[in-house]
């Protein structure tokens, strides 16, 4: 596609004109090159107006992008953010919404059934793309076997986590009653500062007592973001040796 706007020469102020879908060829329209080409072919601009849809859905493409920078900056954005883009309108960001959220969930399939926890970064590879982006503090477990295979992942709680509002006997209880060798619990930080909080390392040093006393090993909490992640385990903070 056509680039967005840029200055012709340095100072001028002028700047080449953002394309339509009527100024463009049939074959050079979004919806065209995905079919033609394949959808890894096309820029992420051009994946945006397919996905969008309609006689402005160029415009609203780079729209996007203007507002939110990039795919990790959509994802992030609300439904109600995104209707607030010029001519999306509520519908159309909600099918984008349903876009993003299937790739996110091919993502996290991909991994495989019974995927086996072999180290924090195994944890993080599946935990990352599916709650890294969120700006909702969110707590979640995976349960684990007596070979790290995971064979469940529940997400337990929403908001600001610290140590009493974390009840033990719900993070338990799922394990428990699946006979769960072990489980890994983690959280994301919507600041993406994966420095572990002093609320942090008091819950896991709960949760890892807690888990001695019921026979359920907690094999780790992990602090995650879309790109990086903090093992309490390797940092040997809350009561892991």
């Amino acid at each position: 596609m056509v680039a967005t706007q840029i200055p012709m020469f340095p100072g001028s102020g002028k700047a080449y004109p953002t394309p339509t879908l009527r100024h463009l060829p049939l074959r050079e329209r979004p919806a065209s090159r995905v079919a033609d080409y394949g959808a890894h072919a096309c820029s992420l601009a051009e994946l945006l107006a397919a996905i969008v849809g309609g006689s402005h859905q160029i415009e609203i493409a780079y729209a996007l992008l203007e507002r939110f920078g990039d795919a990790t900056g959509i994802t992030r954005a609300s439904v109600d953010e995104l209707a607030q883009v010029d001519r999306l309108g509520t519908a159309r960001a909600a099918a984008l919404k349903a876009a993003l959220e299937v790739g996110r969930r091919l993502q996290i399939e991909a991994a495989g059934d019974k995927v086996q926890v072999r180290s924090p970064a195994d944890a993080a590879a599946l935990l990352m793309p599916e709650i890294g982006h969120l700006e909702q503090e969110v707590f979640v477990e995976l349960l684990l076997d007596t070979r790290n295979h995971v064979v469940g992942q529940e997400m337990l709680y929403k908001g600001s986590l610290n140590a009493s509002h974390i009840r033990v006997a719900e993070v338990f209880r799922e394990p428990i009653r699946r006979n769960c060798a072990a489980v890994l619990v983690a959280h994301n930080h919507p600041s993406q500062d994966c420095s572990p909080s002093p609320e942090d390392h008091a819950l896991t040093k709960q949760l890892v007592e807690a888990g001695k006393t019921l026979d359920v090993e907690v094999v780790d909490h992990l602090v995650v973001s879309t790109s990086k992640f903090v093992s309490l385990r390797e940092r040997g903070l809350g009561g892991f040796r």
